[in-house]
C-alpha cells in the first residue's frame, strides 16, 4: 500500500511539474513570437522530455540502467502510438509540410542511429555525446530559423497564444514557473525509479519491462496532457510538434546525456534490442504514411495507432 501510495504521489509531482514547466516556458517563448509548430518542437518538447530526463539520469545513478534504456523506447513508442492516437480521436490533427520535410524524416533517422548504437549490446559514452551534439545543432538552427519568420506571423502567434500572461502575468513569473516545474519533475522521477525498482524486485519483473510500461507511462503523462489538451484547444500543431519534439529529445537529450556520463555507457538488454528498438524504428516509419495522406492524423488512423499500442503492450505483459 505505502508504495502504491508513493507511486501515485510521483506521478503526480510529474504531472504537476510538467504542467508548470511547459506553461512557463511556452509563454516564454509566445512572449519572443516563435511559431506554434517550433514550441512543440522545441520548448514544449524538452519540457514533457524532462521527466524522462530525470528518471533516466537516476536509474543510472542508481545502477538501474535497464529502466532508463526501457524508459526511452518505451516513451517514444508510447508517444507515437498512445499520445498522437488519442489526440487524433479528440481531433484530426493537421500536418505542416515543415515537419514532413525535416522533423519527420529525422525522427525515423535518429531512431535508426539508436538502433544501430545499440546493435552491439551497448550505447558507448561517444556514441551517446554524439546523440546530444546532433540534438543542441537541430534545436540551435529550428529557433534562429524561427526567428527569421516574418513578423507578422511572430505577432500574430503571440497575440493568439499569450492573452493571459499579457492580462496579468510576467517574464519573472514564467520563469518561477519553469523553475519550479523542472524541481518537480526532478524529485518525482527519482521517487519512481524508486518505487519502479522495488515493485520490479518484488514481482519479479524485469527493470527492462517496468521501463518500457509503468514508468514510461508515468513519464509521458505531460506529453499525454499537453497534445490531447492543444488538440481539443484546436492548436493541433503543437499536438504533432510536442510528439515528434518528444522523441527527438528522448533520443538526443535523455539517452544521449546518460550515455555520455555513465562510465561505461549505457548496456542494452537482448530482449529491448530483439523486439523493443524494432518496434520503436517501425513506429517512427508508420508516421510517414499516416502524415503524408492528406497532411492530416485522421480518426480512423489513431484508432490504428492506439489498436498497435494496445498489442504491444498486450504482447510485453503476456511475455514479461
Amino acid at each position: 500500500m505505502y508504495d502504491a501510495l508513493f507511486l501515485i504521489l510521483s506521478l503526480g509531482l510529474l504531472v504537476g511539474g510538467g504542467e508548470l514547466l511547459v506553461g512557463g516556458a511556452s509563454r516564454l517563448a509566445a512572449r519572443i513570437g516563435i511559431s506554434p509548430l517550433v514550441v512543440g518542437l522545441t520548448v514544449v518538447a524538452f519540457g514533457t522530455s524532462a521527466p524522462e530526463l530525470g528518471v533516466a539520469l537516476s536509474s543510472v545513478y542508481k545502477g538501474a540502467v535497464d529502466i532508463g534504456i526501457g524508459n526511452v523506447v518505451g516513451s517514444n513508442i508510447f508517444n507515437i502510438l498512445f499520445i498522437m492516437g488519442a489526440a487524433a480521436l479528440v481531433a484530426p490533427l493537421s500536418v505542416e509540410s515543415r515537419l514532413i520535410r525535416v522533423e519527420l524524416p529525422l525522427m525515423v533517422g535518429a531512431s535508426a542511429v539508436m538502433w544501430w548504437f545499440a546493435s552491439d549490446g551497448k550505447i558507448g559514452r561517444i556514441e551517446g555525446g554524439s546523440l546530444f551534439v546532433m540534438l543542441v545543432l537541430y534545436v540551435t538552427i529550428c529557433i534562429r530559423v524561427a526567428r527569421r519568420e516574418p513578423k507578422e506571423k511572430q505577432r500574430e502567434y503571440s497575440e493568439r497564444h499569450e492573452p493571459e500572461s499579457r492580462r496579468g502575468g510576467s517574464i519573472a513569473l514564467d520563469l518561477l514557473a519553469f523553475v519550479v516545474g523542472l524541481a518537480l519533475l526532478v524529485l518525482g522521477s527519482n521517487w519512481l525509479v524508486e518505487v519502479a525498482v522495488k515493485l520490479a524486485s518484488q514481482f519479479g519483473v524485469s527493470d527492462s519491462i517496468i521501463g518500457l510500461t509503468i514508468v514510461a507511462l508515468g513519464t509521458s503523462l505531460p506529453e499525454v496532457v499537453t497534445s490531447v489538451v492543444a488538440s481539443y484547444r484546436g492548436h493541433r500543431d503543437i499536438a504533432v510538434g510536442n510528439v515528434v519534439g518528444s522523441n527527438l529529445f528522448n533520443i538526443g537529450s535523455v539517452l544521449g546525456l546518460c550515455s555520455a556520463v555513465s562510465p561505461d555507457g549505457l548496456p542494452v538488454a537482448s530482449s529491448v534490442l530483439s523486439l523493443d528498438l524494432p518496434v520503436m524504428f517501425g513506429a517512427a516509419v508508420i508516421c510517414l504514411p499516416v502524415f503524408l495522406t492528406g497532411k492530416k492524423v485522421s480518426r480512423l488512423e489513431g484508432s490504428i495507432l492506439l489498436g498497435l499500442m494496445a498489442g504491444y503492450w498486450g504482447w510485453l505483459i503476456a511475455n514479461g
